[in-house]
Parts: C-alpha cells; structure tokens; sequence
C-alpha cells in the first residue's frame, strides 16, 4: 500500500504501518495530555499502540487461517481506522471465506474477554460496582484505565466487524453464508446492495451526530463494496477464458547476444514491452520495460540482454485459465509468466495481455458472445 513503511514480520507476514498512523499517535497524546500533563501524553500514547497492537492480532487471525486453507498474506497494514491483512489470492470456496473472515472478531471478542476480566482483577470486588471507581475508570491514566479501554476497544471492534457491510468481516461471513445458496456472483450483488445501504446510513448519522470517523467509514465502505462486486464478476470472466487464447503468439523474441541497442529499437518500433530472451527454443530469461531502461540509463546501449534477464520466470500451462495466471502472478508477485505446454516453451503472458483479454471478453459477453473472434450474419 503507498505511503505504508515496513516495521518488521509476526508469523513470517511484513507489517507495514501507514504514515498517517503518527496523526492517530499526537490525537492520543493530545486527549490525554490536554488534562493531565505529560503523564497523560504517555497515557495516551501507550493506549493507542497497545489498542493497534490488538488490531495486528485480529488481522493475524485472518492470515493464519487463511495459511491453513493454503492462501498465503503478502502483508498487513496498520491504517487510522484500522489494518487490512493482504491476503494473495481469495478464498476459493464459501466455507473457506467464512472462516477466514470469522477469525479476526473471534480474536477481538477473546481479547475483550480476557481484557474485562483484567480489569475486574485489578479492581476488586466491589469496584465494578462502585459508581466513584467506574467514574475515575474513565478519565484518569492508570493501569485500570488502560485495560477497560482497551477491552471496550476490543469489545466494539469484534462487534463492528460483524456488521454484514462488505469488504468488513461480517459482510464477508455474510456473503459466504449466501453463496452457499445462491452462488458467488449472486451472492456478492445481494451483499454489496446491503453493504451500500448500511453504508450510507453510517455517513448519514455521522455527518448529523459529528461523528466524522463513523462517516468516513460509510464512505470507505462504500466505494469498497463495489470493488468486491467488481472483483467477483472478474474472477467469472478470466475463469472462463484460456491462457491459449490471450497470450502473444507473435512477439518479438531476443538472443543472449543481443544488445540494448536492439532492445532499445523494440521499444520504439512495437507495443511489446517485454522480451522473452531465448537460445533455439529454450526460454533462458525475460528482459522487461524496466530493467532495460535501467541498463541503458546505467550502463550504455553496448550492454548484453543476459546480464540483465530476469532468469527466474514462473511457469503455466497453455491450458490453464487466466484466472489460475492471475493467481500465479499475484502469489508470486510477478507481472509476467512463461507459457508452456508440457515442457516446449510457446511465449508469455503479462498482466497487460491479461487486462486486454479481460476488456475484450467483458465487452464480448455483454454482447451475448463467447470469447474469440466475432461474428456477423447479414
């Protein structure tokens, strides 16, 4: 995600923490400090990490579920108004998407559990009781302050989550448990109609009560509950089309003693921005836009394609979908991949050829045609 920095690895997952996370930091440190002075500045700086640690917790739930189903999560980025577990593909059957999606409220409603029974710990007896204690619980820094925020805090996110307004978790439980009924696509369209109307109730009540974070979550939600419909109706297309029908079959190829001069001819003279590098009909490498622009601007047009190929290229097979392609290309974080059948190399397929063929198939089916060449009757 831009703007977002790597702060280290939990589980084998990047975390990665976005910069407007220190704005959430200085409201916490203000909040507090205003009343209290620089024990409350250190209060609140305190309760805001510690309340994202939690977030982390939540969001791992996701990913190492997710990594018992088989789906790998690139990352997960802590945002002001919470973190997003990057999972590399979606789940591929409803069962898996609820579980997944189920996991991060179970781990909040755990931690509010274990968190309220902290703070009745430290209490006593009575002091859940006793209207002074709640009311110093509140508003005075200390450690039972910081529990009973943190399990309230806990206690709303597993509660919030379920509301059943996509891409949150109990839109995603929700949608999971329609599929089982009605399909994916159909199920998602029900869902995102649900999830809009949800959505624009939170921006409505928090523009009129001056909630302005509640809005800003109507607004995020939203717009993302038409992504996931469009995400969807994605998925149903490249599922439908082959790699056979959208890789190119004309591209122009390189020899290892080729130079940059050459590349730099190609690139001026064709569409094509990367070259497959190849020895009779063996695939050695791929020499893409980028690296060939690096090379010319660092080492001059007299260099030699195979010090700059990339050697490592996934493979698929002709026969595979684009959808599988798609899958490959993000699981692997490439944006290109070698096409074989068995074990003769026939070209590549780039994520460019994969968002043509996904134009032209969706123009073609909203026609009432199949994917490959039109045709007209008089």
């Amino acid at each position: 995600m831009p703007w977002s920095i790597r702060i280290g690895r939990i589980a084998g997952i990047d975390l990665k923490l976005h910069f407007t996370f220190a704005l959430i930091l200085m409201v916490g440190a203000l909040q507090w400090g205003v009343p209290h002075g620089p024990r409350g500045a250190f209060f609140g700086v305190l309760l805001v990490s510690l309340l994202f640690v939690c977030v982390v917790l939540h969001e791992l739930g996701h990913a190492l579920v997710a990594r018992r189903f088989g789906i790998p999560t690139r990352d997960i980025t802590l945002l002001p108004i919470g973190g997003v577990a990057q999972l590399s593909r979606a789940p591929e059957t409803p069962r898996q998407e609820l579980w997944i999606a189920a996991a991060g409220p179970a781990v909040s409603a755990v931690l509010a559990a274990l968190l309220f029974g902290a703070t009745a710990l430290t209490l006593g007896a009575n002091g859940l009781t006793d209207a002074e204690t709640l009311s110093t619980l509140l508003t005075q820094p200390s450690l039972p302050t910081l529990l009973a925020w943190l399990a309230g805090a806990n206690a709303t996110m597993a509660l919030f989550n379920l509301l059943p307004a996509l891409p949150m978790d109990g839109g995603r439980i929700f949608r999971a448990a329609l599929s089982m009924r009605l399909g994916a696509e159909r199920a998602t369209t029900v869902a995102t109609g649900v999830a809009r109307v949800l959505a624009v109730g939170m921006g409505l009540f928090g523009i009129f009560q001056g909630q302005l974070g509640l809005a800003l979550i109507g607004l995020v939600v939203f717009m993302s509950a038409g992504r996931e419909q469009h995400e969807v109706l994605t998925r149903r297309v490249l599922s439908r089309v082959r790699v056979e029908d959208a890789y190119n079959k004309h591209a122009l190829v390189l020899a290892p003693g080729d130079r940059l001069s050459r590349v730099m001819e190609y690139l001026l003279t064709s569409p094509q921005a990367d070259f497959a590098v190849v020895l009779g009909e063996r695939l050695l490498g791929v020499l893409t836009r980028e690296r060939a622009l690096q090379g010319l601007a660092y080492e001059g047009p007299a260099t030699y394609v195979s010090g700059l190929m990339q050697r490592d290229v996934p493979r698929i097979d002709v026969d595979a979908t684009l959808e599988d392609a798609r899958r490959l290309m993000a699981e692997q974080r490439v944006g290109i991949v070698a096409v074989y059948r068995d074990d003769v190399y026939l070209g590549l397929l780039s994520l460019a050829d994969l968002s043509e063929a996904l134009a032209v198939a969706s123009a073609a089916w909203r026609h009432g045609q199949g994917f490959g060449p039109v045709s007209y009757t008089n």
